[in-house]
């Protein structure tokens, strides 16, 4: 069974950066596709960004330009680097972990976007 564990949310200013890691609890496979979703209040969870096996990544457009997905396998870490930070990216962030036809989620991290 795969963990996942977020970290790195929390309070900041319009304008600012935070950067999320997953880290996960075995080793993240070169097919693996990392994702980061968020999920606001009385919202649906979103698809923030993608990192395929290759490196080949996909953003919401909403945040295209402002957030940067990446792995480091060695590490078992994927991180979420947030700047330019709005108040409509507040949400409960969520990493994903699918492999084959399974899709793992860690509990989330709250990121508040705030003045």
């Amino acid at each position: 069974q795969v963990q996942l564990v977020e970290s790195g949310g929390g309070l900041v200013q319009p304008g600012g950066s935070l950067r999320l890691s997953c880290a996960t609890s075995g080793i993240i496979l070169n097919t693996d596709v990392m994702g980061w979703y968020r999920q606001a209040p009385g919202k649906e969870r979103e698809l923030v960004a993608l990192i395929l096996s290759g490196g080949t990544t996909n953003y919401a457009d909403s945040v295209k330009g402002r957030f940067t997905i990446s792995r480091d396998n060695a590490k078992n870490t994927v991180y979420l680097q947030m700047n330019s930070l709005k108040s409509e990216d507040t949400s409960v962030y969520y990493c994903n972990l699918h492999r084959w036809t399974n899709h793992y989620w860690g509990q989330g991290t709250q990121v508040t976007v705030s003045s």
